[in-house]
């Protein structure tokens, strides 16, 4: 069951009363800006491109946009270096927010991994949807799997699906590229190599790509991202007013509409999460 909606925009106000969340916004003076790290994955495919510029307008405020992995991005945030975080690893996010680093999670959307490798599919993993068998097979036969190799939110749930694979990967077929997704989907093109990927950056690049989705539909393979802004209890001067009103515009319906209908080579990216949908999914075996 979906949890009751909670405006964050409310609870940033009580905050800025109480006299934390000084920055950005909690004066009239002050410029209207935020800083926001993001994974490389929406900023990739193009989705703020869409999404930032119809929110300055709605709203007045200027996004600055910092494109790293999940956990650079929650670094950032642990250390006040910038004011939200738009990431994709439940794990990490909760565990950021238990530890008082953020204010609450915000659902915003979801979208899936694939594994993609090349098109003649030398070990015979088209058409599975199984992860777990299919990193299985390319450990025992090592078939070159190139890994992001960074703690991205595609790392980590990488390294989750290695885990229940009970294998450790390691040796001259695991190659470790310590890049964004787009990158590494590069890296692998050029190796003839599998790799984990987010459905949207690859349908964003794969007509440069000599790959195809080789696994998908496994329902470990589902990929959310949420928005989180950062307690200005921890860093004062964080811009949670700012933070707040982007994370609130993402949730909105306007923003759900932007989110659901943002699309690459005919295919719709990914599917909003904060307003419940009667359409189908637009992400092939995505609830």
């Amino acid at each position: 069951m979906r949890k009751p909606w909670v405006p964050v925009f409310l609870l940033a106000s009580v905050l800025v009363a109480a006299g934390c969340g000084r920055g950005g916004g909690s004066t009239d003076q002050q410029p209207r800006t935020m800083r926001l790290a993001t994974t490389t994955s929406v900023e990739q495919t193009g989705l703020l491109g869409d999404l930032l510029p119809a929110f300055e307008k709605a709203t007045g405020i200027s996004v600055k946009v910092l494109a790293v992995g999940t956990g650079q991005a929650l670094k950032l945030a642990e250390n006040g270096d910038v004011d939200a975080v738009l990431v994709h690893d439940p794990e990490s996010e909760e565990a950021f927010v238990a530890a008082g680093f953020g204010l609450a999670r915000r659902p915003l959307m979801h979208n899936d991994f694939i594994l993609v490798g090349p098109p003649d599919d030398p070990i015979g993993l088209r058409g599975s949807r199984d992860a777990v068998q299919a990193l299985q097979a390319i450990a025992t036969r090592a078939m070159p799997f190139v890994s992001r190799g960074d703690e991205s939110g595609t790392h980590r749930a990488e390294k989750r699906l290695w885990k229940a694979a009970g294998l450790t990967p390691a040796g001259p077929w695991y190659i470790e590229a310590g890049q964004g997704q787009l990158q590494t989907l590069v890296i692998a093109s050029e190796r003839k190599a599998t790799t984990l990927t987010d459905r949207s950056t690859f349908q964003t690049a794969r007509g440069k790509l000599a790959l195809d989705v080789l696994v998908e539909g496994d329902s470990r393979l589902v990929n959310r991202y949420s928005g989180i802004a950062v307690n200005p209890y921890r860093h004062p001067a964080a811009h949670v007013v700012e933070a707040a009103v982007l994370l609130d515009w993402l949730v909105s319906p306007e923003g759900q509409r932007r989110i659901g209908e943002f699309a690459k080579n005919g295919q719709r990216l990914f599917v909003p999460d904060a307003i419940p949908s009667s359409e189908p999914s637009a992400t092939p075996g995505v609830p």
